[in-house]
């Protein structure tokens, strides 16, 4: 059953609180999950930019990052956020990250950095890691100048969850921009708005990636 916005929210706190899965596991899961699916799409090991942000959809990032790292993936992360502001478990397993020898840079402020266009161009892939199905309005600086990279870099583009600045509940845009992606690896659950044809345009090929969160945790049907 595809879920809305609150519902994702329901299912995520069941598992935590009523199925006692810990909160740090269901995001190992869910980032080794879509490495394994990156790996999948990109079997040659071409180089893979991960652009992320300061939640836990970017914390899914850093998983992914680890994972491919250690699968001999040429690797690169980029952090559009303050490191030191990062919370719970997208800290934990940033920190875990930078034991790697994955190439980690943080970008702070609102401004996209001059290098990234550039940077971008030279990747055969991108994941997108920016925001996940919990966003509700417009994507802000910078992460709305990231995305309009993303999409300019001619790169293969893999969503995690979903393309960043697309609306879970509509399949449309929340604002201007939204990532325009080639697959998206959407975690435990398919988003109600997928169904809707005008989202194809933006979600590419859809792909299931369990988190290992227990089947009696899905929200009640009402």
């Amino acid at each position: 059953m595809p879920l809305t916005r609150e519902q994702s929210r329901e299912f995520d706190r069941r598992a935590i609180e009523e199925y006692s899965v810990p909160s740090v596991l269901l995001m190992e899961n869910a980032g080794r999950g879509v490495a394994v699916h990156v790996r999948r799409v990109n079997p040659k090991k071409r180089r893979t930019i991960i652009c992320c942000g300061g939640g836990n959809n970017g914390g899914d990032g850093f998983v992914i990052a680890r994972h491919l790292d250690n699968a001999g993936v040429r690797v690169r992360l980029r952090l559009f956020a303050a490191p030191e502001e990062l919370k719970g478990d997208a800290a934990v397993n940033y920190r875990v990250l930078l034991g790697t020898d994955a190439a980690v840079t943080a970008h702070t402020g609102e401004q996209v950095p001059e290098t990234l266009a550039a940077e971008l161009a030279t990747a055969d892939w991108v994941v997108d890691a920016l925001v996940g199905s919990g966003q509700r309005g417009p994507l802000r600086p910078p992460l709305d100048g990231v995305a309009a990279a993303i999409n300019a870099s001619g790169a293969r583009v893999l969503a995690v969850d979903i393309p960043s600045g697309l609306d879970c509940d509509t399949g449309q845009p929340l604002g201007p921009v939204a990532v325009r992606a080639h697959h998206t690896a959407t975690v435990a659950a398919l988003r109600k708005g997928f169904a809707e044809a005008a989202s194809s345009q933006w979600l590419g090929c859809v792909h299931f990636i369990d988190m290992g969160a227990p089947r009696k945790a899905w929200p009640p049907v009402s």
